[in-house]
């Protein structure tokens, strides 16, 4: 396995939710000396063909792969989903990126959330892979305002009503959106309150052209329905 010592990056694949905290990482890691991210994996709801949580169409989330020069693993699972099928979807995805890309790290975007973080280490323990946390402990009202700065731009494509209004779905992550939170909304939804599209940042080699579509509710989240400007890009 690479070390820091080693003078070679250790290849790591990035767990993306097609949202700004994945997107950041990336972009953290595209920085490091020490880890180089070599594809992206994403689970994929088959019975809409969209990101699970984010509501994000596959069109879309090829588009930010294409973008970022990087492969796409996509784990797929049922629609509803027990934690057992997500688990088994989650594994097998895993090891077709150690035997295709011969990873040794996977990374991930979350904050704080201890009770998250200890649930993907126990994934992890039969896979021999290590896991990364490069935004891990970051003062979020800091870290989301950096990203806005770096030119990082996303679409809010989820909400969760219960916890922020319906009206917040389809804004962009920008300043004003932050300004408009309410106190008890972390500024970057850390706690499901809201979940982000990223179309545009340093990231990536060109910006993603998108159409805001309709806001439905369903299952109980308003979603902000978002399609590719130019779907035939895809093909060149």
């Amino acid at each position: 396995m690479p070390t820091p010592d080693s003078g070679q990056r250790a290849r790591t694949l990035l767990s993306w939710s097609s949202g700004k905290d994945s997107a950041w990482t990336l972009y953290q890691l595209q920085n490091s000396p020490t880890h180089e991210v070599v594809g992206l994996l994403t689970t994929i709801n088959t019975q809409f063909e969209r990101v699970a949580m984010h509501g994000v169409r596959r069109a879309l989330l090829e588009a930010q792969a294409k973008a970022a020069n990087l492969p796409l693993i996509a784990a797929p699972i049922p629609w509803p989903c027990s934690n057992a099928d997500y688990e088994t979807a989650f594994k097998s995805a895993l090891q077709q990126a150690i035997n295709e890309l011969d990873i040794t790290h996977i990374a991930f975007g979350d904050l704080y959330l201890q009770d998250i973080r200890d649930y993907r280490e126990q994934q992890l323990l039969e896979s021999g892979l290590q896991p990364l946390f490069p935004l891990w402990g970051k003062p979020t009202s800091a870290l989301a305002t950096e990203m806005q700065e770096a030119g990082l731009r996303a679409h809010v494509s989820c909400v969760d009503p219960k916890q922020l209004g319906g009206e917040f779905a389809g804004r962009s992550f920008d300043q004003q959106f932050l300004d408009d939170l309410p106190a008890t909304v972390d500024p970057c939804g850390e706690g499901g309150e809201f979940h982000t599209f990223t179309w545009a940042g340093p990231m990536f080699d060109h910006d993603i052209g998108i159409v805001p579509g309709e806001v439905i509710e369903r299952d109980g989240f308003v979603f902000a329905d978002i399609e590719l400007a130019e779907p035939d890009l895809l093909r060149g």
